[in-house]
């Protein structure tokens, strides 16, 4: 009894000596992002051409996506949803991609992370009017916030956390058309309605973060529905001195993080909307840069392993 009463002294002595080296604060190591393989990973899903829901491009690069993440030993699930198109009346059936790092045992708190992996079917701001009808790559808007999801996958099978992580890869959500609504954000639209109340802490959407002149402010419903959350990624940011995050509030962004506010989890979106090949053909790969998915990743990979 005397022994052991010793040996629990030294290790909490042990433990006080670390923290006052440290400042008070524990350092939590992890596995570096790589922002070269992230990119990599826009490339991969650009190379199966635009990604309109419904469409076999859609059906190859979900697959590819599917077959990454079982690979890295995630818990995957689709989840269906049909879609009328409003002008058309096409049928269509669109599909959400769930990837799940459980931790062991029960009771582990779960985070959301989305992204959404379809591209525009319609490049109605390319400076070629001839164009303006036409699919477009979507790299930067859409494949940059999968890319970076991918990553810290990557990271999260090589060390694993005692909380449980999701990445929704989300369809549909940049299906809409100029000044309606409510042809936008149809992954996350549906998402909510399958019982997912209460299930998670709070939600980060990433979307249009790949851009190489990088700058991301607060966005503005983030800032005035969860400061703290803002907050949270903000300071990491400034602590890592990743200059890409601005502390500034921008202006309000109509995405995926307004539909999880509904069911009154809390959400906000990392994007850099200041993106000049918005909805154009010459959002390609090429306009993005694997310094700025590192700058996103780094932040992310920091939040997540302090968890």
């Amino acid at each position: 009894m005397v022994k052991s009463s010793i040996n629990i002294i030294t290790v909490i002595a042990s433990i006080v000596l670390f923290l006052s080296a440290c400042g008070g604060k524990i350092e939590i190591t992890h596995p570096d992002f790589d922002g070269q393989r992230a990119f990599s990973y826009i490339e991969k899903q650009v190379s199966f051409g635009p990604r309109v829901p419904d469409t076999d491009n859609s059906r190859r690069c979900r697959e590819y996506l599917i077959e990454f993440f079982d690979s890295l030993g995630a818990k995957t699930d689709t989840m269906e949803f049909p879609h009328n198109d409003k002008i058309t009346g096409k049928a269509m059936t669109m599909v959400n991609v769930l990837a799940s790092f459980d931790a062991a045992g029960e009771g582990a708190k779960r985070y959301l992370f989305a992204a959404h992996y379809d591209s525009r079917p319609r490049a109605e701001y390319d400076p070629d009017t001839t164009k303006r009808g036409e699919w477009i790559d979507g790299a930067n808007d859409g494949a940059s916030g999968v890319a970076v999801l991918m990553e810290l996958a990557n990271l999260l099978s090589q060390q694993p956390l005692n909380v449980s992580i999701d990445f929704a890869l989300l369809d549909g959500e940049d299906y809409g058309r100029p000044g309606d609504l409510s042809e936008y954000c149809l992954g996350a639209k549906d998402m909510i309605l399958r019982d997912i109340k209460g299930k998670y802490e709070w939600a980060i959407i990433v979307d249009l973060i790949g851009d190489k002149d990088l700058r991301i402010p607060r966005e503005a419903n983030s800032q005035k529905y969860f400061p703290d959350l803002n907050n949270q990624v903000w300071n990491i940011a400034k602590e890592l001195g990743e200059t890409a995050f601005v502390d500034t509030v921008g202006t309000p962004i109509y995405d995926d993080h307004l539909s999880f506010m509904t069911i009154k989890l809390p959400a906000i979106v990392i994007i850099d909307f200041n993106y000049k090949y918005w909805h154009t053909t010459h959002d390609t790969p090429d306009k993005c840069s694997p310094q700025s998915l590192r700058a996103v990743g780094n932040v992310l990979t920091t939040l997540i392993y302090r968890l």
